[in-house]
């Protein structure tokens, strides 16, 4: 009698410690699913503060591009003399103005792509080129900077035997018009060189190399995030968004490569985007 009334006792314990385990594990769950729903909440209002903040940059930079074309056409005016000719002080008024306007053209377009790109509305457009004629080009526009600064050389090394490339040209253009700026932005004097050759299997490494100051080691792992901008003198006097890398890395991952660089302090840079010969065709559509 005794040992049956013991094995009741706790039987009756068990059940007791199993429901307030039950209990509390109800209780867990319902914290969990709470956590879950709040979580899921945060996240679609952060998706949608991210969108209003693409919307917001996407229509400040086209109402921004209208009055500068504005500017920009009025001190060609100017500057051509077509109503009259301007003094020296005004001629150099004239172009500080101009050089201004370009700059924050220059800016508006990094934040419109930047815009873009995080609400996945960069659009990919591959198609077959031949490299020497993008060498062409990008020595064509950098010929009249390079031959009003005077005490730099640019120089297109000539490429080894490589295929057509199928990738979107524009942004490899612009990828490599963003290095080779800053390459000149930071070498007072030298020389900036552009390369290309294959590296491994299906892919071609292009590099931009300069003679210029270099770029400190503590700064190199975050020079292709948004707004990072090289500390020096140079820069200080060059005003610039830092956008320009972050958009290069992040249209390097989109043509399905990756970039980097490697410099030494006091004797220069070299920046370069490794590309896929052939654009994946999973990379051949609309972003």
């Amino acid at each position: 009698m005794t040992c049956s009334t013991d094995i009741e006792a706790e039987l009756g314990r068990l059940r007791a410690e199993n429901a307030a385990l039950r209990a509390e594990l109800d209780e867990t769950n319902q914290g969990v699913l709470a956590l879950y729903a709040e979580l899921d909440q945060q996240a679609e209002q952060l998706r949608e503060v991210s969108e209003l903040k693409s919307r917001f940059l996407s229509y400040m930079s086209h109402e921004f591009r209208t009055p500068l074309g504005s500017i920009l056409s009025i001190t060609r005016i100017l500057e051509d003399g077509l109503d009259g000719p301007l003094n020296t002080e005004q001629l150099r008024q004239v172009k500080f103005v101009s050089a201004a306007a370009i700059e924050l053209r220059d800016m508006v377009d990094d934040l419109l792509d930047l815009a873009k790109i995080e609400a996945g509305r960069i659009s990919i457009s591959p198609a077959w080129f031949d490299l020497m004629d993008l060498f062409s080009a990008l020595r064509g526009m950098f010929r009249p900077l390079v031959e009003g600064a005077g005490n730099v050389e640019l120089v297109f090394e000539e490429p080894p035997a490589l295929p057509m490339l199928y990738t979107d040209d524009k942004k490899l253009a612009q990828i490599l018009r963003n290095f080779i700026s800053n390459a000149l932005k930071f070498t007072p004097q030298g020389r900036v060189s552009v390369s290309a050759r294959p590296e491994g299997a299906g892919h071609v490494r292009f590099s931009v190399r300069d003679t210029g100051i270099g770029i400190p080691g503590h700064m190199i792992g975050a020079l292709f995030e948004d707004f990072v901008q090289v500390d020096s003198p140079i820069q200080k006097r060059l005003r610039g968004t830092g956008l320009g890398l972050a958009l290069c890395r992040r249209f390097a991952e989109l043509l399905g490569g990756s970039v980097g660089v490697h410099s030494v302090v006091g004797q220069g840079s070299e920046f370069h985007v490794v590309l896929p010969i052939a654009l994946p065709e999973e990379k051949d559509e609309g972003r």
